[in-house]
């Protein structure tokens, strides 16, 4: 299967070089040439493990792989996941579930796709004989992931960058407490769209981006919302089967990369229902879905960190598909929302996607209310998502992250104070972090004194 730049000014690739790449040279993302229909297999799916699905899920795509390799790749990323079910789906009353992501290494749902994606850029530098740094970055839980996922593999350097002070404790000591020689914890001034923005001119900068062997590890980079669509088909599939074409998955995002892959897969052949975008008080893609314009605004520090955005970098991909898969219509779009920051879309089709808005004001209550009525503690991410839940539909929420990462929330919500070894092995653990500006320059210069390979 070959890949196209959204943008249309790259040259089609493979998988494994898409993958290399992340962002395409003409600033594009990479797509798939043509989606897949997997309808005439769900029930051939149905028997399946969580890593068997994912291996047939995905050597649909990653043609360039060897079948017997490949499998041993997927196998090896979900070894390190605590619950055996990987991804479980819990009833919390009729009509109810939770989908929990959090029980991999970093405990968040950037695992399923990051422990792959490590896999994957291992398997390459082994084949090519090359080195490689990976470049990210991160509003919370996808540094910890990427750098869980790449931590002291040969030939690989990672550097994330994350806004300082805007993330919680715990996600920073999960970057910045690793004692690896190959991860860099860059903590930049500013927001994390400052640091996004400075990402994207570094990797821009084709001359630069060649001679260190650069990739994007971001959900911009094709391999991750890949991942994401397996557990949605996981669950999907995990449904009662009467279940299954009335159902609405509920999902915190603030980068548009988690709810991407759902609606992948529906194009993809799946009947589900629909969507409902959960947000935090970051709020510009409940706004988009219920106004249908994309308009940037100021980023307030909030309970839900790793919603903290205003530029959801995914987007992209959804407007490809949303102005009938025209490259040049789409470069409109983008040039005039980076002119302007804001594009408004004429006959936009909000019918698979709702959404919901939640400030911080309304999320230690959730936390209460969920607890009381389900005895389930939401971390304030998912709390986002139970804001509202449609009576006449199955949802099934998206749980993103593990409560135990944001103790303070919970602790003030319900009085319980959530616990993981993992984390709290991080506590004793000293903070070793970069200060930098969120400058292409500063990000260069450090890339350049201490990429592998350079």
């Amino acid at each position: 299967m070959r890949f196209l730049s959204t943008r249309g000014q790259t040259p089609s690739l493979g998988f494994s070089d898409a993958v290399a790449t992340g962002l395409a040279p003409d600033g594009g993302l990479f797509l798939p040439e043509s989606l897949p229909d997997f309808s005439g297999k769900l029930s051939a799916f149905e028997r399946l493990s969580y890593p068997e699905l994912c291996f047939e899920f995905m050597r649909v795509f990653a043609t360039d792989i060897p079948p017997d390799t490949l499998r041993q790749i997927v196998a090896a990323s979900y070894t390190k996941f605590s619950d055996p079910a990987i991804a479980p789906l819990k009833p919390l009353a009729k009509n109810l579930y939770v989908l929990e992501l959090f029980h991999g290494p970093t405990l968040a749902f950037k695992d399923f796709a990051l422990q792959l994606l490590g896999n994957l850029y291992a398997h390459q530098c082994r084949v090519r004989r090359e080195t490689i740094n990976v470049l990210g970055a991160t509003s919370g839980d996808t540094g910890a992931a990427a750098i869980h996922g790449l931590i002291g593999r040969p030939g690989t350097a990672i550097f994330i960058l994350y806004p300082d002070g805007r993330v919680s404790p715990l996600q920073e000591r999960q970057m910045a407490c690793t004692g690896a020689e190959n991860v860099f914890a860059l903590a930049v001034d500013g927001t994390f769209d400052d640091a996004q923005a400075a990402l994207k001119e570094v990797f821009g900068d084709q001359g630069f981006r060649t001679q260190h062997r650069l990739s994007a590890v971001n959900s911009i980079n094709l391999a991750r919302v890949l991942a994401q669509c397996v557990y949605y088909l996981h669950a999907w599939l995990r449904l009662p089967a009467a279940e299954r074409g009335n159902v609405e998955f509920v999902v915190p995002t603030g980068n548009f990369g988690n709810v991407l892959a759902g609606w992948m897969l529906q194009k993809m052949g799946v009947p589900i229902r629909g969507f409902r975008v959960a947000t935090n008080q970051n709020d510009i893609l409940y706004r988009l879905f219920t106004t249908g314009e994309y308009r940037v605004g100021a980023v307030h520090p909030s309970l839900a960190p790793s919603m903290d955005i205003q530029v959801a970098s995914n987007f992209e991909r959804f407007i490809y598909f949303a102005v009938g898969r025209e490259p040049a219509r789409v470069r409109q779009v983008m040039d005039t929302f980076k002119q302007t920051g804001a594009y408004t879309f004429e006959r936009f089709n909000r019918d698979t996607f709702t959404s919901t808005r939640c400030s911080d004001g309304e999320i230690p209550g959730i936390i209460q209310r969920v607890h009381a009525a389900y005895g389930y503690v939401a971390d304030p991410h998912t709390a986002c998502a139970f804001k509202e839940i449609a009576p006449d539909r199955v949802s099934v929420v998206l749980s993103t992250a593990s409560p135990a990462k944001f103790p303070d929330t919970i602790r003030s919500a319900i009085g319980v104070e959530p616990t993981h070894p993992s984390l709290e092995a991080l506590k004793s653990k000293p903070i070793v972090k970069h200060k930098l500006q969120a400058t292409p320059a500063a990000i260069r210069a450090f890339i350049h004194a201490h990429a592998v390979g350079a």
